[in-house]
């Protein structure tokens, strides 16, 4: 095992583990048939487009990033 890939595969866990608690932190939805039911008009889309819900979600979704182009770069070592 080289250098790089075992850089590479720290950052891999440290990323994962990073994922999972921004995941873990974020405020439940009505998710469901139930909140299509009951005409909940609390999508993403109409909440404040600031605080902690939308950092938490972009964090997510750039973690998530990282996480899959460590993936693909350590299945190509």
């Amino acid at each position: 095992m080289g250098v790089l890939e075992t850089i590479l595969i720290i950052l891999e866990t440290l990323c994962s583990v990073a994922l999972i608690v921004v995941v873990l932190l974020q405020s439940g939805k009505e998710a469901g048939l139930s909140g299509v039911l009951t005409g909940s008009s609390d999508s993403y889309l109409n909440k404040n487009k600031g605080g902690m819900d939308h950092i938490l979600a972009t964090s997510t979704k750039w973690i998530a990033i990282v996480w899959v182009l460590l993936t693909l770069a350590l299945s190509l070592i």
